[in-house]
């Protein structure tokens, strides 16, 4: 007759330390997951609460160095033909971009600015000629990636926001190393995509943005998420080691 390891006075926990070897590193994985979409989302509040405080402020004339997405303005004359395009957008059937500009001021140096959407072929773009005011957020360069796409500076597309090389090619090698972006409050944008609703003939191109950035701060779903997954290993974990250890030997 086989007893159980138990009831023969043997040592059943010992089926356990191989497994546990195993399981803790599992568990800790899971935990510093958890704990590191908790601090991100202390990182992350704290930045939106910066962001809302810098945005609340009234518009500055565009400085040299401002804080990154601050309320900023600017007066002055686009050039003429001084434009390229950021990105890539599909409205509707169009395909289209970011329109960057050259905007000359006096006694000031040239400023690069993100007039809004636009397509790269037909639309009726507007392009002032006398002097203009533009209000928005002063938007930072950003770091080239590993697989950023490759710009094409010959035909003015660009894929990665590099507000010095930009200006350059458009030339104004003395811009300043951020852009303003145009902000005019109103309704949403037109949405992207195929099959969406192309941007109606009568409205006037670009399309600005109708709003400051905003980032999403989903981190306290992934921290619970990351903990819940900690806790459903450690009962998965319980349940099968208490099965084990009531198995006969």
């Amino acid at each position: 007759m086989i007893r159980p390891a138990s009831l023969r006075g043997g040592r059943p926990w010992r089926a356990l330390i191989l497994p546990s070897f195993l399981a803790l590193p599992v568990l800790a994985l899971l935990l510093g997951l958890g704990t590191w979409q908790v601090q991100r989302l202390a990182w992350k509040t704290a930045l939106l609460e910066e962001l809302a405080e810098r945005q609340s402020r009234p518009a500055i004339e565009a400085p040299t160095q401002p804080d990154p997405f601050a309320a900023v303005s600017a007066t002055g004359r686009f050039r003429p033909g001084a434009e390229a395009f950021l990105g890539l957008e599909v409205r509707g059937s169009l395909l289209g971009g970011s329109l960057l500009a050259i905007l000359d001021r006096e006694g000031a140096p040239p400023l690069l600015v993100n007039r809004g959407w636009a397509p790269f072929e037909g639309g009726r773009v507007e392009r002032p000629e006398g002097v203009v005011t533009v209000t928005g957020y002063a938007r930072p360069g950003e770091r080239r990636g590993l697989i950023t796409p490759r710009d094409n500076p010959a035909e003015r597309r660009f894929l990665h926001f590099d507000p010095v090389a930009i200006a350059a090619t458009l030339g104004a090698p003395n811009a300043p190393p951020y852009a303003l972006v145009v902000v005019e409050p109103g309704p949403a944008t037109t949405p992207s995509g195929f099959g969406a609703a192309p941007p109606p003939a009568r409205a006037t191109l670009p399309d600005p943005a109708t709003g400051f950035p905003s980032p999403n701060n989903p981190h306290l779903g992934y921290a619970l998420t990351w903990f819940g997954l900690a806790i459903g290993w450690v009962v998965i974990f319980g349940l099968w080691a208490h099965r084990r250890l009531r198995e006969p030997a």
